[in-house]
C-alpha cells in the first residue's frame, strides 16, 4: 500500500493524500485521535499499535517489546522452564550493539 493509496482510504483528497501521509511518517506530524483509529481501522489493528506506548500499562509495555522485538532483534524463548528475553545474531550490527549496551547493563546491575 502506497502514502497516496493509504491517505485517500482516510479521507485526505488525492492530491494531497501522499504528502500528508509522508508528514506523519516521518514525524513532521503528528496524527490526532481520530486519524489514528481511521488508520487503525484500514489496517485492522488496535489503534493503540500506532501511538506511542505508555509504558506504565501492561498494554504499553507489550506494545514497546514488539517494537524492540522488530528494531532490534529482541526475541522472546524459554529455557529451563524460565521466560527469557535473548538478542537475535542474524541482526547484525543490531545485535553488536545491543549486546554491548546489554552487557554494560548487566555489569552496573
Amino acid at each position: 500500500m502506497n502514502q497516496k493509496y493509504l491517505g485517500m482510504q482516510v479521507g485526505f483528497p488525492e492530491k494531497t493524500a501522499d504528502i500528508r501521509m509522508a508528514q506523519y511518517e516521518s514525524g513532521s506530524r503528528t496524527p490526532k485521535a481520530d486519524l489514528t483509529n481511521t488508520l487503525a481501522k484500514v489496517f485492522e489493528v488496535s489503534p493503540q499499535a500506532l501511538t506511542v506506548p505508555n509504558i506504565d500499562s501492561y498494554n504499553g509495555l507489550m506494545h514497546t517489546l514488539f517494537t524492540l522485538e522488530d528494531l532490534y532483534g529482541l526475541k522472546i524463548t524459554e529455557i529451563d522452564g524460565e521466560v527469557c528475553l535473548h538478542l537475535d545474531k542474524g541482526m547484525g550490527t543490531n545485535y553488536i550493539t545491543m549486546f554491548e549496551m546489554f552487557s554494560a547493563w548487566k555489569e552496573q546491575a
